[in-house]
């Protein structure tokens, strides 16, 4: 083809648009629209006329998409330690358990609230006393959230007014609490009455919290006076300790004085029992000696008169010795004569030793009985008389 020639395959009445016989122009719209349609199942031919149709399909399907995104986004996950709170258009609808849940967008909203975790709140402040004093009191409230809706709904930020109510019970607590107390004996008793005073706060307002715990950090005098205190919680904590330890020597003791005290009484009544046997074997003696004594009195007089003084001798550290009967009385110091003779045990002299004699009655009033009669026992004792 020369550069001259026209173009479209030497085909002057042919065009790219396919119209024949006419001269080349701009695309008719409405034919191409036309072609569109036809496609969608539009147009039979002739003019344009699908275009209603067209604008109806596109909504479908815009309105299918945002359909389907709506129901999606409406999906929610509530946590294990969370409780999910329902507002329909605002206003408190349900509260929702653990799990997945689907809610209408843009109707309803969730808010998660951890019921499971312990928070905790501190408390501190200089607070005046009873007695007109000011200390420094710390303490940590611990709590957790028991009812979600109350928690929300029932104050504008609960965890600012427990704050105050913490703050406002403290100090009522404190200020009818000598200083003594708040910083010796009495913080027991301070914490128990501020976990009460919360407590009754809580109620009241159903603020929806649970108190888990309360604990006293410290408490504390002004710098001016407080090596003082710290002197006088010393003196304190001693004395508990010597108390302490007293009643454990108490408790280490008392099984020693019962265990002497039960022994004592088993001697007593083991000694009891010897007197009262040892007293009936005494009286059963003399009993079998009455029947000898009726008779012969006089021969049982003798005899137990020579045993007694026998007894009370064989006692004593002195030795009577009559010389012939001259009438002169020798003492010899026994304890002597045993110390000088400490390997061999002394004995008595048939010849020497003489035991005294109880007179006898006759009709002179009195008269020394006869050594040889038999009613006497020389085997035992022996006058020396020649």
């Amino acid at each position: 083809m020369a550069w001259n020639e026209p173009g479209n395959g030497g085909n002057k009445d042919r065009d790219p648009w396919g119209q024949k016989g006419k001269e080349q122009g701009p695309p008719d719209l409405d034919e191409i629209f036309k072609k569109l349609t036809s496609k969608f199942g539009g147009g039979k031919g002739g003019k344009f006329t699908g275009g209603a149709n067209f604008n109806k399909v596109g909504v479908s399907l815009v309105l299918g998409v945002l359909a389907v995104i709506w129901v999606v986004s409406g999906f929610y996950t509530i946590k294990e330690a969370e409780r999910g709170v329902v507002l329909r258009f605002g206003q408190y609808s349900q509260t929702v358990e653990p799990g997945l849940s689907w809610l209408p967008t843009f109707v309803d909203r969730v808010i998660p609230v951890d019921v499971r975790s312990i928070r905790s709140m501190p408390a501190s402040g200089s607070m005046l006393t009873r007695d007109e004093n000011v200390v420094d009191v710390k303490m940590d409230i611990q709590y957790r959230v028991i009812n979600p809706r109350e928690y929300l709904f029932s104050v504008t930020n609960p965890d600012d007014s427990l704050h105050q109510a913490i703050d406002s019970a403290l100090r009522f607590v404190i200020g009818h609490t000598t200083m003594d107390d708040v910083i010796t004996t009495g913080r027991e008793v301070v914490r128990q009455s501020t976990r009460d005073n919360i407590e009754a706060i809580i109620n009241e307002y159903h603020m929806g919290i649970e108190l888990v715990d309360v604990n006293f950090l410290s408490a504390r005098p002004p710098e001016a006076v407080k090596d003082a205190f710290d002197d006088a919680i010393a003196a304190q904590e001693d004395e508990q300790r010597y108390i302490r330890e007293a009643e454990a020597y108490a408790r280490a003791i008392e099984p020693t004085a019962r265990g002497q005290v039960k022994r004592i009484e088993q001697e007593a009544q083991a000694y009891q029992q010897q007197i009262v046997l040892k007293a009936q074997g005494e009286v059963a003696r003399f009993n079998s000696l009455l029947p000898q004594y009726q008779l012969a009195p006089e021969v049982t007089r003798q005899r137990l008169y020579l045993e007694t003084m026998e007894t009370v001798y064989s006692n004593t550290t002195k030795i009577v010795v009559d010389t012939k009967g001259t009438g002169n009385m020798l003492y010899l110091p026994l304890d002597k004569i045993m110390s000088a003779n400490a390997d061999s045990k002394p004995t008595r002299s048939a010849n020497t030793v003489q035991a005294p004699q109880q007179p006898a009655k006759s009709n002179n009033r009195y008269q020394y009985p006869d050594t040889n009669s038999s009613n006497v026992r020389p085997d035992r004792f022996n006058t020396g008389r020649n």
